[in-house]
């Protein structure tokens, strides 16, 4: 008996441990019964509120907290910013139904690891807490899409992209950093450093985010130009 319990609690300690903060109830018990059933994911709380979910998040150390953006005392970015001033090395993966172009950039400054739609699927929330490191940001292309002007006309001449830029920049759109671009590529961190400048002029863009979300309004991440 020992011995089994010694290696229940190896396996308990080998789990990604998951605080959800989100308000919206049914949802949020849900999400906890998906975890639950999840052989290397362990579900230790719940919260409703930017208030109880950091007080949560400080006593419990989740290894990763699953974040509503919209919360009824404040925006999840609050939430963030304050665990990661006591917890740095907690990693979060905010959900949303929609948010602006300035949130997703605060978050990507803040260290989020992921902004990823409310009615996604629940195998992008698992794989975004399986995978969520530190150092990179994923924003699920469905919630780039509404960060750019669309209502606006594609107007001139649409910028062209090399063959490789096109690789760097499909790269980015999943969240990949410089050096896993370089690394997926075969380049130099250098190089793949030279292209995403490229891009982000080409495109007249100030950051990585922001080059995602001209692109796809574009059209160059689904393929109709390049």
């Amino acid at each position: 008996m020992a011995g089994t319990s010694a290696h229940s609690r190896d396996a308990d300690e080998r789990r990604i441990s998951v605080l959800v903060i989100d308000d919206h109830r049914t949802f949020a018990e849900l999400l906890i019964q998906a975890l639950s059933r999840e052989d290397d994911i362990t579900s230790v709380g719940w919260a409703g509120t930017v208030a109880d979910g950091t007080a949560q998040a400080l006593d419990l150390r989740p290894d990763v907290i699953v974040l509503d953006y919209h919360l009824p005392d404040g925006t999840g970015l609050a939430a963030a910013e304050r665990i990661f001033k006591a917890a740095p090395a907690t990693r979060i993966v905010m959900l949303t139904g929609a948010a602006p172009r300035e949130a997703m950039e605060q978050a990507a400054g803040l260290g989020i690891c992921a902004f990823l739609p409310k009615d996604g699927s629940l195998s992008t929330v698992l794989d975004a807490i399986r995978h969520s490191r530190h150092g990179a940001f994923f924003v699920h292309p469905s919630l780039l899409v509404q960060t750019a002007p669309t209502s606006a006309p594609v107007t001139g001449p649409v910028p062209m992209l090399t063959p490789r830029e096109h690789e760097v920049l499909r790269l980015m759109s999943t969240g990949a950093d410089v050096r896993t671009s370089a690394n997926k590529l075969g380049m130099s961190t250098n190089t793949c450093r030279g292209h995403v400048k490229s891009i982000l002029a080409k495109l007249g863009a100030h950051s990585q985010l922001e080059a995602v979300a001209s692109a796809t309004r574009l059209g160059l991440l689904s393929g109709r130009h390049g």
